[in-house]
């Protein structure tokens, strides 16, 4: 991850892309692997929403 100096870490397109497909097949939050993120864990849910991935939420 890249850091643009505003504390926003910019994800390799490659991950984002299988990120947001495997977040499809999910109804919760996953991170890039697959695994429910735990709503305590504040910094990959940010990164999560920062990089658009909650759009992609199967409903």
């Amino acid at each position: 991850m890249a850091n643009d100096g505003n504390n926003k870490k910019d994800l390799d397109p490659r991950i984002k892309r299988n990120w947001e497909d495997i977040q499809k097949r999910h109804s919760y939050p996953v991170n890039a692997i697959g695994v429910r993120i735990d709503p305590k864990d504040k910094e990959t849910l940010r990164v999560w929403r920062e990089n658009g991935i909650d759009r992609f939420l199967k409903e």
